[in-house]
């Protein structure tokens, strides 16, 4: 990583359905190496993106110049909340983008509203059962304890998240925030193409990539493949 000056705290946003937990174990280490204590938002299932935004706007009027983390949805906000901030923002570490713009067609979203009808249906412990027997060990570890943390407004966070329009072509093109994307070869949910969508369009941006393996074994592997790619922009 370059030598420069980084702010202090960089504020890191989960994904849809997940927590502070996975999100701190994504950025905290990569960010501590650079002298940035890391504020892992924990979502208000009732408000989720409102509760980002919220997080991010403390943090800048208390610090100044921030950087911003995500994850999935997360990573979204982060860049929608830059782009509309963009001289309190140093720079923006977006892993696992899902869609660009429209919600509409998108796998992620499509499996939030799914997801969230079933859990209207048939609850929190039958759906979790199902998602555990579907999933890979880590991440059905993830999910089973976020889920339960959110719940009983879980559905309703799921459909919030499903129905979030992220920034759109036009907006991406016109950040010059610089922005580290990590994305995984290998996940259907958050495909390769929309990382390297926001890569191509993005006028100040590179990519760095692993596989759900990695991210599994060590979350860390998001971290540093946001700053990785970070490094080659700035």
């Amino acid at each position: 990583m370059q030598s420069q000056s980084w702010p202090s705290v960089a504020v890191a946003l989960p994904g849809t359905g997940s927590d502070a937990s996975f999100v701190d174990r994504a950025f905290r280490s990569a960010l501590s190496q650079l002298g940035v204590a890391t504020i892992a938002v924990e979502p208000d299932p009732r408000r989720v993106v409102g509760s980002y935004r919220d997080a991010m706007d403390r943090a800048a009027a208390e610090h100044g110049t921030i950087v911003v983390a995500g994850v999935s949805i997360g990573a979204a906000v982060a860049l929608e909340w830059a782009s509309d901030h963009p001289d309190r923002v140093h720079a923006v570490l977006a892993a696992l983008p899902a869609w660009t713009g429209s919600p509409v067609d998108a796998p992620a979203a499509a499996s939030a509203t799914f997801t969230a009808s079933r859990l209207r249906a048939d609850g929190l412990d039958a759906v979790t059962a199902e998602m555990t027997a579907s999933s890979p060990p880590w991440l059905a570890d993830e999910l089973s304890r976020s889920w339960r943390s959110q719940w009983p407004d879980l559905p309703s966070a799921l459909e919030e998240a499903a129905t979030y329009r992220a920034p759109d072509l036009a907006t991406l093109a016109a950040l010059r925030v610089p922005v580290g994307i990590a994305a995984a070869v290998d996940d259907a949910v958050h495909p390769l193409t929309v990382a390297k969508e926001w890569t191509a369009v993005l006028p100040r941006a590179a990519m760095s990539e692993s596989t759900l393996d990695e991210i599994g074994a060590d979350p860390g592997v998001l971290g540093r493949a946001a700053l990785a790619a970070l490094d080659r922009v700035l």
